[in-house]
């Protein structure tokens, strides 16, 4: 059983739900990535979604483009992103990390560094998944297959425009959790349709054998809670990112801890 595959069938025997925030690595700064993830922890995450900087993150709406941009004028690339997951091992052993990124630097670091590098590494840093936006699970069984010894599980995305037979693929090969992405467009656009979730994440289940996360539009506890009505995780980004980018730097570990913690009371019903 993997740390996602644990703590999700934990918080499933308990009756509640996941919470998954993602961040932007190096953003808002270069060495605080590491801090700002324990903040996470402590504030009630479950797993910690970790963005790889990218420069055409064609399914990220402006909030996170910009943090991307960011990272990458800082110099942040994998082995940093590497590093940051390291540094946060050295606090934190039981909260699952996801690297969410897309095909071309994941590519680009086995050319320069050799055939496989790219999942031993990410292994030996403590990585426990990693969801790549622009890899079709039709075009990456091998890439599954690779993870999947070293231990890592390969997250999906799902969309309202998704097949039955393209969740019937992901369902084959997917592991850890499924990333139903609420909306048609980017991430932190649109009205989020809760009935509309409600609908759809029935039909995922009935095709995938691993838990559902819904994530896009969620920007606080009211819609946290609505959503996690259906879903079996929440994935929360765009606000926390933009909640980061306006803390100064010595107060964005705790300004995340504090936007966390209010949503953590919201699913768990104490607020």
């Amino acid at each position: 059983m993997s740390r996602i595959d644990g703590v999700l069938a934990a918080l499933a025997a308990q009756g509640r739900k996941a919470l998954i925030p993602y961040v932007t690595c190096g953003d808002p700064s270069a060495d605080g990535t590491a801090r700002v993830m324990q903040a996470l922890a402590e504030g009630g995450a479950d797993i910690i979604e970790l963005g790889v900087p990218f420069s055409d993150p064609m399914a990220d709406g402006p909030v996170i483009q910009q943090a991307s941009e960011r990272a990458l004028a800082r110099g942040i690339g994998l082995a940093q992103v590497f590093a940051a997951v390291r540094d946060f091992r050295r606090a934190d052993a039981r909260t699952p990390v996801v690297l969410m990124g897309y095909a071309n630097p994941v590519e680009r670091y086995d050319q320069r560094h050799g055939a496989g590098r790219f999942i031993a590494d990410a292994a030996e840093a403590g990585v426990d998944g990693v969801l790549v936006v622009d890899y079709p699970p039709e075009e990456c069984e091998v890439f599954a297959a690779d993870l999947a010894h070293a231990g890592l599980d390969l997250i999906f995305l799902l969309a309202p425009t998704s097949t039955e037979e393209r969740m019937r693929q992901v369902g084959r090969i997917g592991r850890g959790y499924v990333y139903y992405v609420s909306l048609k467009g980017v991430t932190g656009a649109g009205h989020l349709d809760t009935d509309a979730v409600a609908e759809m994440v029935p039909r995922i289940k009935r095709h995938v054998r691993v838990p559902v996360g819904v994530g896009f539009g969620i920007r606080d506890g009211a819609t946290a809670k609505a959503v996690s009505r259906s879903a079996d995780a929440v994935v929360i980004g765009s606000r926390l990112v933009q909640i980061l980018n306006e803390a100064s730097g010595d107060n964005a570990p705790a300004a995340a801890r504090d936007f966390i913690a209010g949503i953590r009371r919201a699913l768990d019903g104490k607020e």
